[in-house]
């Protein structure tokens, strides 16, 4: 009896090991994939994205703005794990509160200075203030935020991401814009519904 509940324990725990190894994107049997109905022939144009182009040279934003380079903009990047992000920081501009459920993030400041943070899931703040050439990882699923405080000066970052498609999950976006009982809304923050109405309204148009 002892040695079936034995192999029935390490069956588990093998079983959730193989769960937890697989928890990113999941391996290819090739060496890379073609979507469906691509009709181009496959040489070097395929493997190269040249969307960040539009930013040499270009005016800087007047609002925080993302550039991205993960599988729905660069085909090429299905099946092999990894995105880019161009973040660009106008001074006194924030990235709000977000996760990517799927990817952790490791972010290189290029100009500028940002401050940083993460809260992990035992409500832990870290946060750093980078300077130009630091790197910083966020890691995966965790909420995590951005901010150039500089008053004077723009920020610009490049990130790149552990999966092809790494999500995004918008805290403010997602819990006031979208169909959430303001009453709900209302209990969950300690506040009332006019309070909850009026930080939605911001949300609007």
């Amino acid at each position: 009896m002892a040695t079936k509940l034995q192999f029935f324990l390490v069956l588990i725990l093998s079983c959730a090991t193989l769960q937890i190894s697989m928890a990113g994107d999941p391996d290819i049997l090739s060496d890379f994939i073609v979507p469906p109905g691509f009709s181009s022939p496959i040489d070097g144009n395929f493997f190269t994205f040249t969307g960040m182009r539009a930013l040499v040279n270009a005016t800087f934003p007047t609002t925080f703005k993302v550039t991205k380079a993960a599988m729905a903009e660069f085909p090429a990047l299905n099946g092999q794990s990894v995105s880019y992000a161009v973040l660009q920081f106008p001074n006194g501009t924030v990235n709000p509160p977000h996760t990517h459920p799927r990817a952790s993030e490791l972010l290189l400041l290029t100009m500028g200075s940002l401050e940083v943070g993460f809260v992990d899931t035992t409500n832990n703040l870290f946060t750093q203030t980078l300077q130009k050439g630091d790197i910083f990882v966020f890691p995966k699923g965790l909420v995590h935020f951005q901010f150039n405080s500089d008053a004077n000066n723009p920020a610009l970052a490049i990130s790149a991401f552990g999966s092809a498609n790494a999500g995004t999950v918008s805290v403010p976006n997602t819990v006031f814009n979208t169909t959430i009982d303001d009453q709900i809304l209302a209990l969950s923050f300690k506040t009332d519904v006019a309070t909850i109405q009026k930080i939605k309204s911001g949300f609007s148009g």
